[in-house]
């Protein structure tokens, strides 16, 4: 299958240009097994231009600290646990990390309320296995089990959706570096260069709380929602155009002033005021991250590409706006319906926003 006919590449593939580019340039020291030093690691996911001129693209926006932090825990011997409300680049970090440290994002453990023990540490080949016991053979060898042996970085999306007993499966393996194997008498070994990237969420439903054991065996990194406005709109005018590009839309990209529609209205909600902090307002119960409003924007230009004109406008975002907005449909709508009578209808130039969204209610 061609690059081109893949819907998502992974970090490697996608930004394999980039990452050749730092290691060239990369003279630090690094960790064993590591693809590139700390420093360089850094610069691939902030961003910047290298001094053999090539650019290379920020992956976070925000505060370079934390991903200092973040780089820091895995060059030891502690695990990583990206923390923070949904849609706050936890596994968008999470993945590019992986990439830039291993070269490989792939050792992916996606944590939902039907994870199993053996999805974590081993399974195994049950025609093998009943036609001659337990070898090495019938095993099935787990995404961690995999990053154990190769020195690589494994990553568990959702950790607070597996059910607590499965996820203390993880103490023995950040604690001493060993997957026991008791049905062979033997056991899998770390070697240097595996760590474990978790990530968690607080607002799900049906979140699992970890064990105090298993938080001790993590350094938590809170990712938060971006500070400022305009560092939100660069994520999403990044992000939209990157995804653009991937899922081949044949409109143009969205205007400037479309984006930051989206994103104030999204702050505004989920901060409870309105931006000059002059008119208190409700909240509704989504989350209204920067993941969705993204996705807003993406759903608004497929719609002009496909049924308008190609350019994205306010009877596009509309339908978008109410979906990511309205999840509760009596508590939400009313919230809805509030913002715009009270905010939304008294600005000059939304006012063709405003005429879309009441068209859709």
């Amino acid at each position: 299958m061609s690059a081109q006919q893949v819907l998502r590449q992974h970090a490697e593939i996608q930004f394999a240009t980039e990452l050749e580019a730092l290691k060239h340039v990369d003279d630090r020291p690094r960790p064993s097994n590591w693809q590139l030093s700390p420093w360089a690691v850094l610069q691939y996911l902030m961003g910047g231009e290298l001094s053999n001129g090539v650019n290379i693209s920020a992956k976070y926006i925000g505060n370079p600290r934390l991903m200092e932090i973040a780089i820091a825990t895995l060059a030891t011997d502690r695990a990583l646990l990206l923390y923070g409300v949904p849609g706050t680049a936890k596994s968008w970090v999470s993945e590019h990390l992986a990439a830039a440290i291993s070269g490989d994002s792939t050792m992916l453990i996606q944590g939902t309320a039907g994870t199993s023990e053996e999805q974590i540490r081993y399974g195994w080949n049950y025609a093998e296995l009943l036609a001659n016991g337990p070898s090495e053979k019938a095993l099935i060898a787990s995404p961690l089990m995999n990053a154990m042996q190769d020195g690589k970085i494994a990553r568990i999306e959702e950790l607070t959706r597996i059910p607590a007993d499965v996820q203390d499966t993880l103490i023995t393996v950040l604690s001493e570096k060993t997957l026991p194997i008791p049905e062979l008498n033997s056991e899998v070994q770390a070697i240097h260069g595996f760590s474990v990237i978790a990530t968690a969420n607080n607002r799900d439903k049906g979140v699992n709380e970890l064990s105090s054991a298993l938080k001790r065996r993590f350094n938590t990194v809170i990712l938060p929602v971006p500070d400022s406005a305009e560092d939100e709109i660069k994520i999403v005018m990044k992000r939209v155009s990157e995804q653009a590009q991937a899922l081949q839309l044949p409109g143009e990209l969205p205007a400037l002033e479309e984006v930051r529609r989206v994103v104030h209205i999204f702050r505004e909600l989920r901060n409870g005021q309105t931006e000059d902090a002059k008119t208190r307002l409700k909240s509704p119960t989504s989350t209204l991250s920067t993941a969705e409003a993204i996705s807003v924007i993406n759903s608004g230009m497929a719609l002009a590409s496909h049924f308008g004109d190609g350019v994205l406008n306010a009877h596009d975002l509309a339908s978008g706006l109410i979906g990511a907005i309205i999840k509760d449909p009596v508590q939400d709508a009313v919230i809805w319906k509030e913002y715009l009578e009270t905010v939304v209808r008294d600005r000059s130039d939304w006012k063709d926003l405003y005429r879309a969204c009441r068209e859709q209610l």
